[in-house]
């Protein structure tokens, strides 16, 4: 397999499939410049090796082209820290794409028009009426495939090499993810993103520093099933917050009010409990949180037991002597891995659990721990508090990360190591 370190770019044209799918405001300012940044080292180290960069990614889910999903908002964001002029490619399929990148001259890049704008390379057919027959979605899905083979083989004539850093969509079979890297099967690699992802992954599951903590956090246990069962043959404990903790509380015949629950979980979520036994993991849930009398963010609060909230009340964050409790064990932990918030983080007044555990990983890291965040409101919380730089890794892929920690074999990694 190809290293991007040692591969010689010299003259040569790199297809980079980046995951640039970043939020957007209604002026079309980019809130969040995290997954531009993290791609920046892999561009550079095509540059300076001679080579020329013929960047693709997708942005948003456009049923079609559209301005809103334009990547040419995105140009002069990628120009500045890029630091070097960008051609734009009002299309990544077409004559002009194909001329644009056959010019491009070593030190030159060229960014493609957002790749979904093509169902193809989804691979999935648009647009289909709510009515249609399985044997007609079987039909227009086959119709589908077959253009994705000229899509991706189109993507692929515009360059010697591949290189895939989008880690955020590396648990898709895509034409830019997966099947393009088969047309280069001795020039294709990963680039410094999927490179550190799966080396920060496969530290956490194969050879941890322990004590090992795992925090899952987030709404819905039938989300989180696969990953803690995996997560039980790894870690030492398991801290779980957030939406999830009050089907927990249900099955074990608490009273949680108002509060998100799974009625069809129940038993599931008993035997979680005994599976952690078995395992020997020491689970700590958010037993004292803060619980409200409306889903709003100025709603009445009190803090109370998660297995004993008054009628009318919801529960929406976890309480501070519950962040304490949790800080004893994080600051014993010699790694570990942060997936979900442990409250309602959208609303500031339900975001100080979050926040805090953001605080209590930089100063793990501080101490020594290894720390690994992953999932959007993880993410966002350690990069709200400039705490992105203080923890040891801060993953791009939600769902890639979630499959991977499963223990899924990811398309857009199989595709490279093949």
């Amino acid at each position: 397999m190809q290293s991007i370190d040692t591969y010689n770019f010299a003259g040569k044209k790199a297809i980079v499939r980046v995951d640039f799918n970043v939020p957007l405001d209604e002026n079309f300012k980019i809130t969040d410049d995290t997954r531009i940044r993290a791609a920046i080292p892999t561009l550079k180290k095509v540059l300076a090796g001679g080579g020329s960069l013929i960047i693709m990614s997708h942005l948003g889910r456009p049923k079609g082209p559209t301005g809103k999903y334009s990547l040419k908002h995105i140009i002069g964001a990628v120009e500045e820290k890029l630091g070097t002029t960008i051609k734009f490619a009002p299309d990544c399929m077409g004559a002009e794409a194909e001329e644009m990148s056959k010019n491009l001259k070593p030190g030159e890049v060229l960014l493609l028009e957002n790749l979904r704008f093509y169902e193809e390379e989804e691979g999935k057919p648009r647009g289909l009426a709510d009515d249609v027959s399985e044997e007609e979605k079987k039909a227009a899905k086959a119709v589908v495939k077959e253009k994705q083979k000229e899509f991706t083989k189109r993507l692929a004539s515009y360059a010697d090499c591949y290189i895939n850093d989008a880690f955020g969509t590396a648990h898709r079979a895509h034409a830019s993810t997966a099947l393009i890297a088969k047309y280069f099967p001795n020039d294709k690699m990963f680039g410094y993103v999927m490179e550190g992802e799966i080396k920060a992954i496969d530290m956490v599951l194969n050879s941890p520093a322990r004590p090992l903590t795992a925090i899952l956090g987030g709404a819905k246990v039938s989300s989180k099933i696969a990953i803690i069962e995996k997560l039980f043959g790894v870690v030492d404990n398991m801290i779980i917050g957030g939406g999830m903790v009050y089907t927990f509380k249900k099955a074990q015949g608490g009273t949680i009010g108002t509060s998100l629950c799974e009625e069809d979980q129940l038993e599931l979520a008993l035997s979680i409990l005994e599976k952690a036994k078995e395992k020997g993991v020491k689970l700590y849930f958010a037993e004292e949180i803060i619980a409200a009398d409306d889903f709003n963010n100025d709603a009445k609060q009190i803090i109370c037991k998660s297995s004993e909230i008054p009628d009318g009340y919801m529960g929406m964050d976890s309480s501070p002597a519950q962040i304490k409790v949790w800080e004893e064990v994080l600051m014993n932990s010699k790694s570990i891995l942060w997936n979900g918030p442990v409250g309602v983080f959208e609303m500031p007044n339900f975001a100080n659990g979050t926040l805090s555990i953001a605080k209590i990983l930089a100063k793990a890291t501080e101490n020594g721990a290894f720390t690994l965040v992953g999932g959007g409101d993880s993410v966002a919380a350690v990069t709200q508090m400039g705490f992105a730089d203080k923890v040891s890794y801060v993953s791009t892929g939600g769902g890639a990360m979630l499959e991977y920690l499963e223990g899924i074999e990811l398309p857009g990694i199989k595709a490279i190591r093949e």
